[in-house]
């Protein structure tokens, strides 16, 4: 990341950026020029933070308001409602083999990955594959453009966006970066993990040593930046992420899982009609899930690390998309 580390070598972190981005732009009103919650805003980051409100409105006269960003987020989600259509998705030949090639490149690291925090190669190399196809789509809007945009044009969810506004112009000023280069999705997710902003901040890391946390263009600290994540959210190494079940009676729909967290134990799925096909303790907790696949309905225990992917993105098939292409990764990689 040339680029970054040269403006905060040019500029200490926001001295002067005023009299870079400022004095020349104080003739042309920006988006947010004038507007009372930029204003606000700016005077919580000057008065929590000890940001300099006149370098911070700098930077606001540069963002831009984005209908796109708007129109993405406002538009209804396709929901794949079947596991049939939500798989082929991501488990792709195209994908499995960037992924071989992706793990290959970067073995020694991912098994120092491994290593330090106890998740699989595998897995971690599965979660940058599902996000952005190792780094193909990383998202092209402006990160400034899009949490400001969201922050203050986007009631519905307005609250949370400027919390990952303010987190975000706290990593730029924390990792000496230009605010106004860094690049992500439409709703501010970044690099190769597609890390928000406030998750950058708790959990990714200067994985190679070098003094930045670069999740953009380094995979090293990409790499790192998962494995931190996951092991945060309470993966345990050496344990299974899923386990497959039977089902019998009409008592079974019962021990289905509303919503992620695991509500039931193994034993209480039992008296309802299931039956793992492991050796899972009666007190074990699981997130009891049906999918319907190619060949008909199935159903799964979600354990402890099933839980942990889910806390990356909330959705039964998004995990089960993550273990089952890191499952191939490792099919493939054998065999090649």
């Amino acid at each position: 990341m040339q680029v970054m580390r040269g403006w905060a070598t040019r500029y200490a972190p926001w001295v002067g950026l005023v009299s870079i981005l400022g004095t020349a732009q104080d003739a042309l009103a920006g988006d947010y020029e004038g507007s009372p919650q930029v204003a606000e805003f700016v005077g919580e980051m000057t008065r929590d933070y000890g940001f300099a409100g006149e370098q911070l409105m700098g930077v606001f006269r540069e963002a831009e308001r984005k209908q796109s960003i708007l129109d993405a987020i406002s538009k209804p989600a396709e929901r794949v409602k079947q596991w049939s259509e939500y798989r082929p998705m991501f488990i792709t030949d195209a994908r499995i083999a960037r992924g071989v090639d992706f793990w290959r490149q970067h073995e020694a690291v991912l098994a120092r990955a491994e290593q330090e925090y106890g998740v699989p190669a595998q897995v971690i190399v599965s979660i940058i594959g599902v996000e952005t196809f190792f780094g193909r789509n990383t998202g092209n809007f402006r990160v400034i453009d899009a949490l400001s945009t969201l922050g203050f044009d986007y009631p519905p969810r307005a609250e949370f966006f400027r919390k990952e506004l303010r987190e975000f112009l706290l990593l730029a000023r924390e990792e000496q970066v230009d605010p106004l280069t860094l690049k992500g999705s439409y709703a501010g997710a970044m690099g190769l993990p597609q890390f928000m902003p406030s998750s950058f901040r708790a959990y990714a890391v200067d994985f190679d040593g070098d003094g930045h946390i670069n999740i953009w263009t380094d995979p090293d600290d990409a790499i790192g930046s998962v494995a931190s994540y996951f092991k945060r959210h309470g993966w345990v190494a050496g344990e299974p992420v899923v386990s497959r079940a039977d089902v019998r009676g009409d008592q079974v729909d019962e021990g289905l899982t509303t919503g992620i967290e695991p509500t039931k134990t193994v034993g209480e799925l039992r008296a309802l009609g299931w039956s793992s096909h492991d050796a899972l303790r009666d007190d074990m907790p699981v997130t009891a899930f049906r999918l319907e696949g190619d060949n008909g309905p199935e159903y799964w225990m979600g354990l402890t690390n099933f839980y942990a992917i889910t806390r990356y993105n909330r959705s039964v098939m998004y995990a089960m998309a993550v273990h089952q292409l890191s499952e191939q990764l490792v099919q493939a990689r054998g065999v090649k």
